[in-house]
């Protein structure tokens, strides 16, 4: 079997078994973490409208200054904290979408429990 094909399909794996037991709502939406090799990107979702209320990502043109980094995830963690909170968003549901809770996904959790959101 080849390597790369099967690392991918354990990680899909991963994200449905999550995706089972997670669901976001209208008064506690998900927040999901996506991360490729340069960039990170996060979203807080209501599953049962099936809209996007808050997103930030370092393709942004003032997060780009944000490296892969465990520092950067910190940051974006906050920038994401912040627009939950003008959104009025104040407890979110975090789906790790299939990554270790570790390095970077731990980075935007901490950074937006730092900006006042809740989970």
């Amino acid at each position: 079997m080849n390597r790369i094909a099967d690392k991918n399909r354990k990680y899909a794996r991963r994200r449905v078994h999550i995706r089972k037991s997670i669901s976001g709502t209208a008064s506690r939406p998900r927040m999901t973490v996506f991360r490729s090799n340069l960039h990170m990107y996060v979203q807080v979702i209501d599953d049962t409208t099936g809209r996007t209320l808050v997103s930030a990502g370092t393709v942004e043109k003032d997060l780009r200054d944000l490296h892969n980094n465990a520092e950067g995830a910190a940051k974006l963690g906050e920038v994401v904290g912040k627009r939950c909170l003008d959104k009025g968003v104040n407890t979110v549901v975090f789906d790790r979408n299939g990554y270790l809770y570790h390095g970077l996904v731990k980075a935007i959790a901490d950074g937006a429990r730092k900006a006042g959101v809740q989970f």
